[in-house]
């Protein structure tokens, strides 16, 4: 017998994302969801034990404004004092880890699901998935959008809008669609 659906979905191969087993658990992170979204008024501490409760690995500190949407929540590995403003969307079908003290604007959305560019292996339902990693102390403007694959390096920084399709080196800023790099200036330049 060859490896489940979930097996190949984590793994990066080819998969469906009907499968019954990985359906169950979409159902199960959207009951979560509700919860979670309900939580607004709630204390931080109250919010960050629902987190713990359904995302692979919660650093202490670690915030996510409501609403949040996600499609599994286990796949998703934040550090320390990670911030996520309101409306962020995270498409972990593969692992997505966000390291220590990075801030994230509100609406951006973070996707690990990918699809086939060949036509007739889309029309057959399957899709794919790639790991996105984002380093420590990251800042990414709102609105902002980070396709499958995508590592973000320490300290970079990625503008407002922006589609990261590539990999962005640590301590660097990238701005526009498709994200590119430019040269900051600070105050005495």
């Amino acid at each position: 017998m060859g490896p489940s659906e979930k097996e190949k979905m984590l793994s990066g191969m080819p998969y469906r994302p009907g499968d019954p087993e990985l359906q169950a658990e979409m159902a199960a992170a959207k009951v979560w969801m509700v919860r979670y979204n309900a939580a607004l008024a709630e204390s931080p501490a109250v919010r960050c034990a629902l987190l713990r409760e359904q995302l692979g690995a919660v650093g202490e500190g670690a915030v996510i404004r409501p609403p949040f949407h996600c499609d599994y929540g286990s796949n998703i590995r934040l550090g320390q004092g990670v911030f996520l403003n309101y409306n962020c969307v995270i498409l972990d079908v593969a692992e997505v880890s966000i390291g220590d003290g990075t801030q994230i604007g509100p609406a951006v959305q973070i996707y690990a699901a990918d699809h086939p560019r060949d036509p007739q292996a889309r029309a057959q339902g399957l899709e794919s998935a790639r790991p996105v990693r984002i380093g420590r102390n990251v800042w990414i403007g709102g609105g902002a959008i980070i396709l499958p694959g995508v590592t973000i390096g320490d300290n970079a920084v990625v503008g407002a809008g922006s589609v990261v399709t590539r990999d962005v080196p640590a301590g660097a800023t990238v701005v526009g669609n498709p994200a590119r790099g430019v040269t900051v200036r600070t105050h005495g330049d």
